[in-house]
């Protein structure tokens, strides 16, 4: 395999690193430039093992959701780590996971392009050690991937059990055993349990959210023991965003002759803002830091103009960091990328008010706690919509230096 080396097209990377081996990089981070995504290289390492840790303790398998990062080193660390597989969300993302040598991949999703089902067929017929598993909500759905496969085909399938103003899924059981009979009769199809999604069912953790939650994930485990009976060996019972991994534990562990798997992604960066908010492995929740998911991935981007009191425009905008479960926020700032840090004054009430594309509005009150040319250093949300901004993020060491860079295939 060729190495993958900095090019002129990787944002933000400077031309003294172009042509550089991106797993040797060994360069500081203020050698890069601003805006910049970056991974906290320790504390991406912490969370895959407080993950590890949390799962295997309450009995569950962990299959994380790779289209959080679309990164397969990251993957990999995850399977070193303990998970059993990877989750994605398409048939290409599929055929990705398979090329980079993932044992299992689950995808969340029906998939059900016809070209792309033979493709990850022919790939199963050459790599008898690899699994591909997904999801189907109807009869027409089982119908279509019979037509698109060959006899013999190896592909796995989840009955997806959905709920009323839900995403997608079976919205009652009687349909949910139809479909899965059918499968366990297909000739080109194999059935391997039960699936869902709890997170459309609740975005905080008030008492209705999580009883929603913890209603949807009796009734999945109650199909999962209903279904297991079609199954040739442990049924699966899988579900699982990042913001209610405990309740999915209450529900589906444990359970005599099935798979208890959970698909949990952003948990290798967690955030600072919606996650921190919801899940229950946060350290704001009480935790030691040790028990404790950590925000493993923030952004610098530089003031580059204050055109009244109490404003400065920043760098970064919605093509650098994401924006749809909450603005970023500013967590200090300092002369220069890679300098030493200062924290926001509290009487400031510093906040990030709004982006554009290219621009992200910083507003305080009082004497301002920034000047033009600094680079504030910004927590932010919702990891699936950061990574996919960027086709290479540096991952900075304790130290400050950038040791190497992660791909992602978006």
């Amino acid at each position: 395999m060729s190495t993958r080396t900095v090019t002129a097209h990787d944002k933000s990377f400077p031309p003294a690193l172009h042509g550089s081996d991106i797993t040797a990089l060994d360069t500081p981070l203020g050698e890069l430039a601003t805006p910049l995504l970056v991974l906290d290289g320790p504390a991406m390492a912490h969370n895959l093992q407080v993950m590890a840790d949390w799962s295997a303790a309450r009995g569950l398998e962990l299959m994380p959701h790779g289209k959080t990062t679309m990164a397969p080193v990251l993957w990999h660390r995850q399977l070193e780590a303990g998970a059993t597989g990877i989750t994605v969300a398409t048939g290409w993302q599929a055929d990705v996971a398979l090329r980079a040598g993932v044992p299992t991949v689950q995808i969340a999703n029906m998939s059900l392009d016809p070209a792309l089902l033979r493709t990850v067929a022919a790939h199963l017929a050459d790599h008898p050690e690899q699994e591909l598993v997904l999801w189907a909500d109807s009869l027409d759905a089982v119908r279509l991937m019979e037509a698109a496969l060959p006899a013999g085909a190896r592909i796995g399938v989840l009955v997806e059990l959905g709920a009323t103003a839900g995403r997608t899924g079976a919205r009652d059981e009687q349909v949910a055993m139809q479909i899965a009979h059918a499968v366990a009769e297909s000739d080109r199809l194999v059935l391997r349990g039960v699936s869902g999604y709890e997170g459309a069912l609740g975005h905080d953790r008030s008492e209705e959210a999580l009883q929603a939650v913890r209603t949807y994930c009796a009734r999945l485990a109650a199909l999962g023991q209903e279904v297991a009976p079609l199954v040739d060996g442990p049924a699966w019972i899988t579900a699982g965003g990042s913001a209610y991994p405990d309740l999915v534990a209450d529900a589906i562990a444990r359970i005599e002759g099935t798979r208890a798997i959970l698909r949990s992604g952003a948990y290798i960066v967690h955030d600072s803002v919606f996650y921190r908010g919801i899940s229950p492995l946060d350290r704001d929740r009480g935790l030691a830091e040790r028990d404790a998911l950590l925000p493993a991935m923030r952004a610098h981007a530089r003031v580059i103009s204050q055109p009244e009191p109490g404003l400065a425009l920043l760098d970064a905008g919605k093509r650098d960091v994401p924006y749809d479960e909450g603005l970023p926020v500013p967590l200090g700032v300092a002369a220069s990328l890679g300098g030493e840090e200062r924290a926001f004054p509290e009487e400031a009430c510093a906040e990030i008010t709004a982006l554009n594309d290219q621009h992200a509005f910083l507003r305080w009150q009082g004497e301002a706690p920034v000047a033009i040319g600094d680079v504030v250093t910004l927590g932010l949300s919702h990891p699936c919509t950061a990574f996919d901004k960027w086709r290479l993020i540096p991952i900075v060491d304790a130290d400050g230096i950038v040791r190497e860079a992660v791909v992602t295939l978006f």
